[in-house]
């Protein structure tokens, strides 16, 4: 899979299945308990035990792994595999294959697995399974609950037939290749009942160069394309401003060359325009690189260099991962990517790190935050392997964002000190703005600041807003301040406080959470619930830390306050479930409110916990005593994603505050069925 940051080159267009389940959670005990119950909600009702205040838990902390280490962790996994799958309940049909193994101080293990089924790979099969240090297995994180049972694997549709569909979206998107590179049978389990199908890669060019490897899903019964993906995800950052800085190279007789043999072996080429190939490793009888302007072809390799070593070391100094996929071994670089090409990409089928030189040829894309952005792709990859399309498409481009934050303020250079934007030390949009802010990511005139139903069918480089933005919460909290020079004021979609607990402490609850919580489906209510138990194991389920992760996703709009509300507000709830029946009358659930004086405010929350496949069936209104409805939610034909779990904000003042309050729920389409498991008004 290639990945880059590009905006406006991937597309996404939902299908609907006939049928499509959420993802299930089953979790055993301790921690696990709380994403079992909290899938979606994010409601805690176990806890671990509590760490000190504001102490990481040393127990539930990832331990640092040699390569051997973790080989030899993946070689005892891959020789249980068989009694794991009939441990966890998988059928005759199944089995797994292991992919990485994170080990706790503790001895808790989160192995990541794969899934073949009739010896077909399956996509939206992965899992994570927890086994404590006895071996008793403590939880399972699934991508998809749907039962694997598929009658038979016999195509009805010829393999040509999916090749020639896939080729002709690529054509829509830009590219040109006449054929596919390659067809494959799987299974498709990600949005709904598994299926037999074809995955189609087409590669080439898309229409501004940047590499093409569209991915397309076909239902091998039907010939209906059930999903696709853009495999390129391009950056840009900041070019030739890091100074003067170290490198590490390598000596061979008389010549230097660009090849970092304490991190993995790195090495950084030049393309010298070209599209294709490795191209030249940068070799000279000087050790000194570049001069700091594009007109020597070596600054642009001594960027890329510096920025490759930074992130190797971010990540093992911060979390202990040596390397991409945390396996000792370094990617390479290529830089001078064809000619005038504004952009980067991450490519994990070369396992490498290209840059364009931007416009002109005169402003390589290659700065700290754009090495940092890209090479995690590589580290989303090998871990949750975030699906690049719909909300976890979102959470993809988010997290690349915010570990290039972390790279960047890890590497403390005078010259690009640690920001909260993306993109600020080049002109990208001709108007001296970044490219995007993490504070308020709707200033960048695209970006989402908070979470909303439609969310999923907007471009990822957008629905990544929320995300960016909960982690700037999360870490510095809302209202104005200044941060290494820079000016923030950063909002909240309640109109209430969030206080951060730092940075760090940010980035280690987010790591976690991709790396032992999250599998490629996981949208933004998984995304709270992963973050969640990453921040119990490590902080406990009391402390601030845990508090502070309801409090900054309640400010992007997903769940509830911690205490429900927060500000000190007042809270009605009803949790009686009420089934939401297919395409047929609308449903209610009452709160009856009593005791207030007046009339409801302006800003009264309601916020919503409802379990429903295709949520771009349900029409949602509120509606107050008077008995005027207020409208929270569309019907949206395009919304494929799961349930609707949202805290909206009403101007109710018109309403007496006493009286009985109804939140109206009617699925408007067919096919899918749901429960309004519950709902909440919190008085601010």
């Amino acid at each position: 899979m290639r990945s880059n940051l590009s905006r406006g080159r991937t597309s996404h267009t939902p299908h609907r299945p006939t049928t499509h389940r959420r993802a299930a959670t089953v979790a055993l005990a301790g921690v696990a308990a709380l994403i079992a119950a909290a899938v979606q909600s994010g409601a805690a009702t176990a806890a671990p035990a509590t760490p000190r205040a504001g102490k990481a838990d040393r127990a539930h902390s990832a331990v640092r792994l040699t390569p051997a280490q973790r080989a030899e962790l993946i070689r005892h996994a891959d020789a249980g595999t068989a009694a794991t799958a009939r441990q966890i309940g998988l059928g005759a049909r199944e089995r797994l294959v292991v992919k990485d193994v994170v080990k706790d101080a503790d001895g808790t293990l989160h192995t990541r697995y794969e899934r073949t089924y009739g010896g077909l790979p399956v996509l939206g099969g992965d899992l994570v399974v927890t086994t404590a240090r006895s071996g008793k297995t403590m939880e399972v994180i699934r991508a998809t609950g749907a039962t694997l049972k598929v009658p038979g694997l016999t195509p009805a549709v010829p393999k040509a037939a999916a090749e020639k569909q896939a080729v002709q979206r690529a054509k829509a998107l830009g590219a040109t290749k006449p054929a596919a590179d390659s067809v494959r049978e799987v299974i498709w389990a990600a949005s709904g009942k598994p299926v037999p199908a074809y995955e189609t890669v087409v590669g080439g060019l898309q229409d501004d160069g940047t590499p093409n490897q569209l991915h397309v899903v076909t239902d091998a019964a039907t010939g209906r394309k059930l999903f696709e993906y853009q495999g390129v995800k391009t950056g840009i950052g900041n070019t030739q401003y890091s100074g003067q800085v170290t490198l590490t190279t390598t000596q061979s007789g008389s010549a230097y060359t660009l090849t970092d043999g304490a991190r993995g072996g790195h090495k950084t080429y030049n393309l010298n325009r070209g599209t294709s190939g490795t191209g030249t490793l940068f070799s000279q009888s000087s050790d000194t690189w570049g001069n700091g302007s594009s007109s020597n072809a070596a600054t642009a390799g001594a960027d890329a260099h510096y920025g490759a070593a930074l992130t190797w070391d971010y990540y093992k100094n911060t979390f202990g991962r040596t390397g991409i996929k945390n396996n000792g071994v370094g990617a390479y670089s290529r830089v001078h990517y064809g000619n005038a090409y504004v952009n980067a990409f991450w490519d994990d089928s070369c396992f490498c790190m290209t840059y364009g030189d931007g416009s002109g040829n005169t402003k390589p894309l290659t700065s700290i935050d754009v090495a940092g952005h890209e090479m995690s792709h590589g580290v989303t990859s090998a871990t949750a392997n975030l699906n690049y399309s719909g909300e976890s498409g979102g959470l993809n481009e988010a997290t690349s964002d915010i570990m290039a934050a972390g790279v960047e303020f890890y590497a403390n250079n005078p010259t690009d000190p640690g920001d909260y934007l993306v993109g600020e030390k080049i002109d990208i949009n001709g108007n001296g703005t970044p490219l995007r802010y993490m504070d308020k990511p709707s200033k960048d005139g695209a970006s989402k600041d908070n979470w909303y139903s439609g969310i999923g069918g907007v471009d990822v480089h957008y629905s990544s807003g929320p995300a960016n933005h909960f982690f700037y919460l999360l870490s510095e909290g809302s209202g104005a301040k200044v941060v290494n020079g820079v000016s923030y004021d950063s909002p909240t979609a309640d109109g209430l406080a969030v206080t951060g607990i730092g940075r760090d402490k940010a980035l280690q609850i987010w790591y976690r959470a991709l790396t032992t919580k999250w599998t490629s489906t996981t949208n933004y209510a998984g995304a709270r619930t992963g973050t969640l138990a990453a921040a119990g194991e490590l902080y406990g389920t009391t402390s601030a830390e845990y508090k502070a992760v309801q409090d900054a996703w309640a400010g992007v709009g997903v769940g509830s306050r911690s205490g429900g509300g927060g500000g000190g507000g007042t809270s009605y709830e009803s949790t009686t479930p009420v089934a939401v029946p297919d395409n047929g009358p609308a449903v209610t659930s009452d709160i009856t409110v009593s005791g207030r004086s007046g009339n409801a405010p302006a800003n009264l929350q309601v916020s919503v916990d409802i379990t429903h496949t295709w949520r771009g069936d349900l029409v949602i209104d509120l509606v107050g005593p008077s008995g005027t409805a207020y409208r929270l939610k569309n019907f949206s034909s395009s919304d494929s994603a799961d349930d609707v779990n949202e805290t909206y904000t009403v101007n109710a003042s018109a309403e007496p505050a006493n009286g009985t309050w109804k939140l109206r729920v009617q699925d408007q389409a067919t096919y899918d069925t749901g429960t309004l498991n519950g709902w909440k008004l919190t008085f601010p």
